[in-house]
């Protein structure tokens, strides 16, 4: 995506993109960029930009659509939302011409058109289907954020920002890992701390004030408290969390949190991990930058949990998510959570 970037940012603007997968607000960025790069103005933007769905035309209505001249710039720009859901023509042999009519169009574009196809995410078998596999040459996948921490990272550092080693894990234990909620908050933080003097850090203290955090009620202390198999103070503390203000997800935030933990903890159970350079197991733990700090903690937690502690509180995990997701029934949350806490610590 970086190279994307760049090309967009250099005036490099291809005629055609085709965007797919779960991340949104990424390819509502880009689709940004290239709105900006290819308009000198606002008004020329506003008149020139065209948004379709969909589920509202067919391949055909949409070559003829970026066929069409625009008017008073030498560009259009089409945007078509949920291209996955285009409509099919009624009969084989139709929809074999459409499709044709497509190949011919793609494979030698309008230049007074730029088209961008932004479609949700894609099976791997119907991406090599037509009308997709058309598309090869143009396709950019976003799939969701796997490393929420190396991403919130980059995206400080493109504002000339870092985050001190115990912010980044505060700010990633509570922050939904989706690029939106990421760049939203981050955005928060370095404006209500921008008038600060000095080097620009983000610390926890910043990421306690803005994001909602209580500096006695929070994951770290949780993680202390589970080392030291404390179910009361560990029911305690995430009931807490649970109940400050700001915490739209709840237990939600809680169950993914632990989830990293405890996979981390087993990961860290096998003789082969914990022999190794601290810098390694920081990579095996999916820990990124200033987070090598924490491996000792890790490293310390593993002797007040064996192997089968460890699976038995994924399993309970497990579950519990799957509650959260309706399948199956639980009175309320707080239920959920004091089972669950039992669950890992009984």
């Amino acid at each position: 995506m970086d190279a994307l970037k760049k090309n967009i940012l250099a005036g490099n603007i291809s005629p055609v993109y085709f965007f797919y997968g779960p991340e949104s607000f990424l390819k509502e960025e880009l689709a940004g960029m290239i709105r900006t790069a290819i308009f000198p103005s606002e008004s020329d933007a506003a008149s020139n930009t065209h948004i379709l769905h969909g589920a509202d035309l067919t391949i055909g209505e949409l070559v003829s659509r970026t066929s069409e001249y625009p008017m008073f710039t030498p560009k259009q720009l089409i945007v078509v939302r949920q291209f996955e859901k285009i409509k099919k023509p009624t009969t084989k042999a139709l929809q074999n011409q459409l499709e044709e009519k497509f190949s011919r169009y793609i494979a030698n574009p309008a230049e007074f058109t730029v088209l961008i196809l932004d479609a949700d995410p894609i099976d791997k078998k119907d991406i090599e289907k037509a009308p997709f596999s058309t598309l090869k040459k143009y396709r950019h996948e976003f799939p969701a954020i796997k490393a929420p921490d190396l991403f919130a990272v980059n995206r400080a550092k493109l504002s000339g920002w870092e985050f001190e080693a115990d912010a980044l894990k505060a700010f990633t234990a509570y922050i939904q890992p989706s690029a939106r909620e990421i760049c939203y908050e981050i955005e928060k933080i370095i404006l209500y701390i921008s008038a600060r003097s000095g080097e620009k850090r983000i610390t926890a203290t910043d990421v306690y004030d803005c994001v909602g955090i209580s500096r006695t009620y929070n994951v770290f202390e949780l993680e202390k408290a589970l080392a030291a198999r404390s179910l009361r103070l560990c029911s305690g503390i995430s009931l807490m969390i649970m109940d400050q203000e700001g915490q739209k997800e709840g237990l939600g935030n809680i169950v993914r949190f632990l989830t990293t933990f405890y996979i981390r903890l087993w990961k860290l159970s096998l003789p082969a991990v914990k022999q190794l350079p601290q810098a390694e197991i920081a990579k095996i733990l999916g820990m990124y930058g200033k987070q090598e700090y924490f491996v000792k903690n890790y490293i310390t937690y593993t002797g007040s949990f064996s192997l089968q502690d460890t699976e038995k509180a994924i399993a309970a995990l497990k579950d519990t998510d799957a509650a959260l997701k309706g399948l199956h029934p639980y009175p309320d949350e707080k239920y959920l959570l004091l089972q669950l806490m039992q669950k890992l610590l009984g």
